[in-house]
């Protein structure tokens, strides 16, 4: 498995190209998310707008919370 650092992470998330993540919620519990784009990022509060495009739900994260990104793994 390649890995990535988070600053290369921050770099896809602003291409317009439909990416799958795994990430971690505020519960402990791990999410995968599949064929998502990022809306807004906001560096004040760190937090992320992504949307989920097979449901047209819009969520919200922060970066340290993603760890996988298209099958690579994400460090710090």
């Amino acid at each position: 498995m390649q890995s990535i650092h988070i600053t290369t992470l921050r770099k896809i998330l602003s291409s317009p190209e439909p990416i799958d993540i795994r990430l971690w919620t505020r519960s402990g519990e791990i999410q995968s998310w599949h064929r998502c784009i990022s809306l807004k990022y906001d560096f004040y509060k760190g937090t992320r707008r992504m949307k989920l495009l097979d449901s047209n739900e819009i969520r919200q994260l922060r970066d340290v919370c993603i760890f996988e990104v298209n099958g690579m793994e994400v460090y710090m």
